[in-house]
C-alpha cells in the first residue's frame, strides 16, 4: 500500500532496534556450524574415516559444545533484547 509505514520498526519498544537481539540471532545461526560438525562426525562414525587418522568422537564433542553453546547464548541474548518489548506489553496491557 502506498504511503504505509510500519510503526513497529520505529517504535521505541521495538526489539529490532536492540543490538543484542541481532547478535543473538546471528549466534543462533552460527550454531548451525556446530550441528553440521556433529552430523559430519556422526557420518564418519557410521561409514568410517578411510585412510585419515582422526577420532570422529572428538569432532562430535567439539560440534556439540559449539552448537549448543552458541544456541544457548544466542537465545539468551534474544530474550534479553526483547525485555523492553515485554515490559511495554505488560505496561500497556496489549495482548497482540
Amino acid at each position: 500500500m502506498e504511503g504505509y509505514e510500519p510503526s513497529s520498526l520505529g517504535a521505541s519498544h521495538s526489539s529490532l532496534l536492540v543490538t543484542t537481539t541481532w547478535v543473538g540471532m546471528g549466534l543462533v545461526m552460527a550454531s548451525l556450524v556446530g550441528f553440521g560438525t556433529m552430523i559430519w562426525a556422526a557420518g564418519q562414525s557410521l561409514v568410517g574415516t578411510g585412510s585419515v587418522d582422526h577420532s570422529p568422537s572428538l569432532f562430535l564433542i567439539i560440534g556439540a559444545i559449539i552448537g549448543f553453546g552458541l544456541l544457548i547464548v544466542g537465545f539468551g541474548l534474544i530474550f534479553s533484547g526483547r525485555k523492553g518489548y515485554k515490559e511495554y506489553v505488560r505496561r500497556s496491557g496489549r495482548t497482540q
